[in-house]
This record gives structure tokens, sequence and C-alpha cells, in this order.
């Protein structure tokens, strides 16, 4: 089975640098998510859902890095370990707010993504699945830096 695009994202974020770094540091960022014709009638019954995961690909992202210094640390960590996009399969997930649905766009506010994203897949946010509070965070638990925008740090190889 071959990977596709469903999709991609609009948001005002046009360079990489100045990204919000997680979905919850821009809950007041607005996007669209355009989903193409041929995957529409999936859309059908997702107007319910408060929030959605965003699947999409790091399209500009170029090269893999398996040790990184991540947007929340000053220093260096494993790949697996952070939410770095230089990864082997670069694929991103973003929990938005659903604002409304309409011809075939996702109006989402909490966007986090850079303009003209391709978009892999749409999932439901179930907060009865989805949500463990009570999780451990590893090394961002005793992180003090408090950046929340990204900068160049990952562009190029």
């Amino acid at each position: 089975m071959q990977t596709v695009s469903i999709g991609v994202i609009h948001s005002p974020f046009k360079d990489a640098s100045g990204v919000p770094i997680q979905a919850v540091f821009a809950p007041q960022a607005q996007g669209e998510v355009e989903v193409f014709p041929e995957y529409r009638q999936g859309l059908q019954d997702l107007e319910g859902f408060e929030r959605v995961w965003l699947i999409y690909w790091f399209d500009r992202q170029e090269g893999v890095r398996l040790r990184v210094r991540p947007f929340r640390d000053d220093r260096e960590r494993g790949l697996f370990a952070t939410r770095a996009p230089c990864r082997p399969n670069p694929i991103g997930i973003s929990p938005v707010r659903l604002l409304r649905l309409e011809d075939g766009r996702l109006y989402v506010a909490g966007i986090d993504v850079l303009d003209g994203t391709p978009l892999l897949d749409i999932k439901p946010y179930c907060r009865q699945f989805d949500a463990f509070p009570e999780s451990r965070s590893g090394w961002l638990e005793t992180s003090e830096n408090t950046r929340t925008r990204s900068d160049n740090r990952f562009a190029g190889p």
C-alpha cells in the first residue's frame, strides 16, 4: 500500500521559524484543512468532535538526525525522545480544535503546522482514551526551557 496525501493544511505560518512548537502553544492560531474531493465522504460524523488529530508529512524537512537539541531543552537528546521533525519517517501529529466543517474544509484553532503541509489522515480526539494526564514526561519534567516557538535548528541536513 502506498502513502497518499488526502488534503493540504493551510495556516498563517509561512516560514518554519516562529511556528508554535506544539498546538497547546497556539490556542488562537486558526487554519483550514482542505480535504481533497475523493476523501470528503469520510468527513461524515466528524462535526460532533471538539478536537481532531491531524496527521501530516513534514514535507520540507531534509535529512534524519538521531541526536537533536529539542526546542524545549538545551541538551542533546535521542530523536525518539523528542518531537523534532528530522525523523526517518517525517510524520507529525497535532490535536487541533475543530471550529466547523464546511464544503470539505475543516476550520480549526490551535494550529501549529507550516502552511501547505500535506495531510495524511484525520482521527477524532477522544478524551476517554487519548488523555493520560498522570503519565511521566521524561526529560521534559526537569527542563527549565520555556520556548514555545520554533527557530531554524532543524533546517537542512
